[in-house]
Protein backbone atom coordinates (compact mmCIF):
# COMPACT_ATOMS: atom_id res chain seq x y z
CA UNK A 1 0.00 0.00 0.00
CA UNK A 2 1.27 3.45 -0.90
CA UNK A 3 -0.02 6.85 0.10
CA UNK A 4 0.83 9.67 -2.30
CA UNK A 5 0.36 13.15 -0.90
CA UNK A 6 0.49 16.42 -2.79
CA UNK A 7 -0.38 20.08 -2.46
CA UNK A 8 2.01 21.48 0.12
CA UNK A 9 3.83 24.76 -0.26
CA UNK A 10 4.36 28.28 1.01
CA UNK A 11 1.35 30.43 1.84
CA UNK A 12 0.85 33.74 3.61
CA UNK A 13 -0.98 33.96 6.93
CA UNK A 14 -4.71 33.99 6.35
CA UNK A 15 -4.34 32.12 3.10
CA UNK A 16 -5.63 28.75 1.97
CA UNK A 17 -4.09 25.53 0.75
CA UNK A 18 -5.45 22.16 -0.29
CA UNK A 19 -3.70 18.85 0.30
CA UNK A 20 -4.59 15.62 -1.47
CA UNK A 21 -3.70 12.02 -0.71
CA UNK A 22 -4.37 8.93 -2.77
CA UNK A 23 -3.99 5.40 -1.46
CA UNK A 24 -3.05 2.67 -3.91
CA UNK A 25 -2.14 -0.99 -3.84
CA UNK A 26 -3.89 -4.20 -2.85
CA UNK A 27 -6.53 -2.44 -0.79
CA UNK A 28 -9.58 -4.31 0.43
CA UNK A 29 -10.92 -1.52 2.60
CA UNK A 30 -9.79 1.65 4.38
CA UNK A 31 -11.19 2.13 7.86
CA UNK A 32 -9.66 5.50 8.74
CA UNK A 33 -7.96 8.06 6.52
CA UNK A 34 -6.68 11.53 7.22
CA UNK A 35 -3.77 13.74 8.18
CA UNK A 36 -1.22 14.21 10.92
CA UNK A 37 1.45 16.88 11.08
CA UNK A 38 4.83 17.43 12.68
CA UNK A 39 5.75 21.04 13.46
CA UNK A 40 9.46 21.92 13.63
CA UNK A 41 11.01 20.53 16.79
CA UNK A 42 7.79 18.88 17.93
CA UNK A 43 6.17 15.48 17.86
CA UNK A 44 3.74 14.31 15.24
CA UNK A 45 0.16 15.27 16.08
CA UNK A 46 -3.32 14.57 14.81
CA UNK A 47 -4.85 17.07 12.41
CA UNK A 48 -8.03 15.36 11.29
CA UNK A 49 -9.19 11.87 10.36
CA UNK A 50 -12.40 10.44 8.99
CA UNK A 51 -13.74 6.89 9.06
CA UNK A 52 -15.35 5.17 6.11
CA UNK A 53 -18.67 5.85 7.79
CA UNK A 54 -17.98 9.57 7.99
CA UNK A 55 -17.07 10.01 11.65
CA UNK A 56 -14.48 12.77 12.03
CA UNK A 57 -11.89 13.47 14.70
CA UNK A 58 -10.05 16.78 14.47
CA UNK A 59 -7.67 18.76 16.62
CA UNK A 60 -9.06 21.75 18.50
CA UNK A 61 -6.45 23.96 16.85
CA UNK A 62 -7.90 23.38 13.37
CA UNK A 63 -11.63 23.30 14.11
CA UNK A 64 -13.53 25.67 11.88
CA UNK A 65 -10.50 26.23 9.63
CA UNK A 66 -9.62 22.82 8.17
CA UNK A 67 -12.05 20.54 6.38
CA UNK A 68 -11.41 16.93 5.45
CA UNK A 69 -13.34 15.34 2.64
CA UNK A 70 -13.04 11.72 1.65
CA UNK A 71 -13.85 9.93 -1.59
CA UNK A 72 -14.15 6.29 -0.60
CA UNK A 73 -14.50 5.10 -4.20
CA UNK A 74 -11.18 6.71 -5.11
CA UNK A 75 -9.36 5.96 -1.83
CA UNK A 76 -8.62 9.68 -1.63
CA UNK A 77 -8.79 12.38 0.99
CA UNK A 78 -8.59 16.13 0.58
CA UNK A 79 -7.63 18.56 3.32
CA UNK A 80 -8.87 22.08 2.69
CA UNK A 81 -6.98 24.46 4.96
CA UNK A 82 -8.19 28.01 5.39
CA UNK A 83 -7.25 30.96 7.60
CA UNK A 84 -3.78 29.50 7.90
CA UNK A 85 -1.55 30.61 10.75
CA UNK A 86 2.22 30.48 11.17
CA UNK A 87 1.70 27.78 13.81
CA UNK A 88 0.22 25.54 11.10
CA UNK A 89 3.70 25.28 9.62
CA UNK A 90 4.64 21.61 9.64
CA UNK A 91 5.28 18.54 7.58
CA UNK A 92 1.88 17.05 6.89
CA UNK A 93 1.58 13.27 6.71
CA UNK A 94 -1.23 11.37 5.09
CA UNK A 95 -2.42 8.41 7.17
CA UNK A 96 -4.60 5.41 6.46
CA UNK A 97 -5.67 2.31 8.35
CA UNK A 98 -5.96 -0.33 5.66
CA UNK A 99 -7.06 -3.90 5.25
CA UNK A 100 -5.42 -5.59 2.28
CA UNK A 101 -6.60 -8.55 0.23
CA UNK A 102 -5.61 -11.84 1.78
CA UNK A 103 -4.92 -10.42 5.21
CA UNK A 104 -6.91 -10.17 8.41
CA UNK A 105 -7.20 -6.98 10.36
CA UNK A 106 -5.91 -3.50 9.60
CA UNK A 107 -2.46 -1.95 9.40
CA UNK A 108 -1.40 1.70 9.61
CA UNK A 109 0.24 3.32 6.60
CA UNK A 110 1.89 6.72 6.19
CA UNK A 111 2.62 8.93 3.23
CA UNK A 112 5.98 10.56 2.62
CA UNK A 113 5.02 13.94 4.07
CA UNK A 114 4.49 17.28 2.41
CA UNK A 115 5.78 20.59 3.75
CA UNK A 116 3.35 23.38 4.53
CA UNK A 117 4.91 26.72 5.45
CA UNK A 118 2.81 29.67 6.55
CA UNK A 119 4.86 32.83 6.48
CA UNK A 120 4.78 36.37 5.21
Amino acid sequence: VQLQASGGGLVQPGGSLRLSCVASGSIFSINVMGWYRQPPGKQRELVVTKTSGGATIDADSVKGRFTLSRDNAKNTVYLQMSSLKPEDTAVYYCYARVSTYGSSGYLDYWGQGTQVTVSS
